[in-house]
């Protein structure tokens, strides 16, 4: 196995303190928002292997996991998640530390993805161009598991319960919203109500946004994060939309899926996320981003959801599975105690072991909070020792 050195993405809405602490360093001031392990390209982790060294270095050298997998793909991901995924890891493992809203989103599923994909190569839209929406042709379902206290949005909620949250501010200017919300059955009324608040005159919509602030302030409560998001994104039609979504508080250890359709944000928190390797994104609002709104409503999947908070399902090896429907990814959690028999992780696909607390062991390797290992598939993984590991792999 290879410990791996990842990199930091200094997003501006990422915490100055959450990353740092688990880390045990001292903050720099500015924002940590990711830590990616993995073979991304846009910032893959990177492995030093014996036998990698240029002739006249005297270490070896540090190679990019992106390059490794490429030299041999069936031997570093096995021949299974080769022929099932295509010579990649299909997934991304991360450390998300929000100190301020991310933007509201949602995720296409496969199809949507590979079509709208094709559309924008056929139209030439340039990859890195601002209102480019497909980067790729990949999904992307996400699980977030909680660290510490971590709040969002996950889902619509019942028309009638958005009505009663808008009715409860008691600002004018929602009243056709609540309205539309209860006049028409559930996807006509919320696929309404979005389209109306995405396409709302944005000097009035910059004044409900101000009252929605200041009435989310006066009742606080369960109304504080909405009042907090105006104050990142003053005038943003986001803030409203957020109102149409079920709030979701975690503790830690619990977690989210988020599937295709579903829109989301993430409000603040330290968590372990993992999801398909992809950067589709469409934007519905708390960002300065693009935001393609006929797009997002062909994406969006307007019917009310239960968050489905997930706790994990323990195993007697000692495994913690957090459940989810996809095979991109498959992550579990091993609290693992002092004195107690080492556990065998080997297995028949790619793994990457992450250490959220304690000094365990990942065969000869010390871990402490923040260090991960990369182990390829068939090789030989025991962990042993007293801390908390998270296992990130494929079902294959």
């Amino acid at each position: 196995m290879d410990r791996l050195s990842n990199t930091v993405r200094p997003y501006a809405w990422g915490s100055t303190t959450l990353i740092p602490t688990l880390l045990g360093v001292a903050p720099t001031g500015e924002p940590q928002a990711e830590m990616w392990m993995g073979a991304h390209p846009g910032a893959p982790s990177r492995i030093t292997r014996t036998g990698a060294a240029d002739a006249t270095a005297a270490a070896p050298a540090e190679q990019a996991l992106t390059d490794v997998i490429a030299a041999d793909p069936t031997g570093e991901l096995g021949q299974a998640a080769v022929e099932k995924f295509g010579p990649r890891l299909p997934f991304l493992l991360k450390l998300l530390a929000a100190g301020a809203p991310l933007s509201l989103q949602v995720h296409p599923d496969l199809a949507q993805a590979q079509q709208g994909y094709a559309d924008e190569e056929a139209r030439s839209v340039p990859i890195d161009a601002p209102h480019r929406v497909y980067k790729d042709a990949n999904h992307k379902p996400e699980l977030i598991c909680a660290l510490t206290p971590f709040d969002g949005l996950c889902g619509f909620r019942r028309p009638v319960e958005a009505a009663e949250a808008m009715e409860a501010l008691g600002v004018d200017s929602l009243k056709p919203y609540a309205d539309l919300l209860r006049a028409h059955p559930e996807e006509a009324a919320l696929r309404e109500v979005l389209t109306a608040i995405l396409t709302a005159d944005p000097a009035q919509m910059a004044d409900t946004v101000t009252a929605v602030a200041a009435a989310a302030e006066r009742i606080g409560g369960s109304y504080a994060p909405y009042a907090r998001a105006a104050h990142h994104f003053p005038g943003d039609a986001g803030v409203v939309a957020a109102l149409l979504l079920n709030y979701v508080q975690l503790q830690p250890g619990e977690a989210l899926f988020l599937d295709a359709g579903v829109p989301h944000a993430y409000f603040g928190g330290l968590g372990v996320e993992i999801m398909a390797n992809s950067d589709n994104v469409l934007r519905c609002g708390l960002t300065p981003k693009h935001i393609d709104v006929p797009e997002l409503l062909r994406i969006v999947r307007f019917e009310a959801t239960d968050p489905g908070i997930l706790r994990p399902e323990a195993s007697p090896s000692g495994e913690e599975l957090y459940e989810t429907p996809v095979d991109e990814f498959r992550l579990s959690r091993f609290d693992l105690s002092p004195g107690a028999a080492p556990v065998d992780l080997t297995a028949a696909t790619p793994q990457i072991l992450l250490c959220t607390a304690g000094a365990p062991k990942a065969g000869e390797i010390g871990l402490v909070p923040g260090d991960s290992v990369f182990v390829p598939a068939g090789e030989k993984a025991e962990v042993s020792g007293a801390g908390t590991l998270f296992r990130a792999t494929v079902v294959a």
